[in-house]
């Protein structure tokens, strides 16, 4: 993996802690996180039904909006629609 990968990565990791345990706090980040790791979790089968009530285009919109509060996320190459 090259450094600007690792480097956003670990800005990734330490941002969804930060998250986590400002809307569910420490315990409940320790036992959510506990539960990823020993429950089997299936990302996949969970991302499956994750959007089920939203259009495509409230995503669309979502994302564009995300991609605009954080430009930094956003690469050289892209276009915000």
């Amino acid at each position: 993996m090259n450094d600007t990968i690792q480097m956003q990565n670990s800005a990734l990791m330490t941002a969804g802690m930060k998250l986590l345990r400002e809307k569910l706090g420490l315990v409940e980040t320790e036992i959510f996180i506990m539960n990823v790791k020993n429950t089997g979790f299936d990302y996949t089968e969970w991302r499956e039904n994750l959007y089920e009530d939203i259009t495509l285009e409230e995503l669309v919109h979502g994302a564009a909006d995300y991609m605009r509060e954080h430009p930094e996320l956003v690469p050289k190459n892209a276009t915000i629609i």
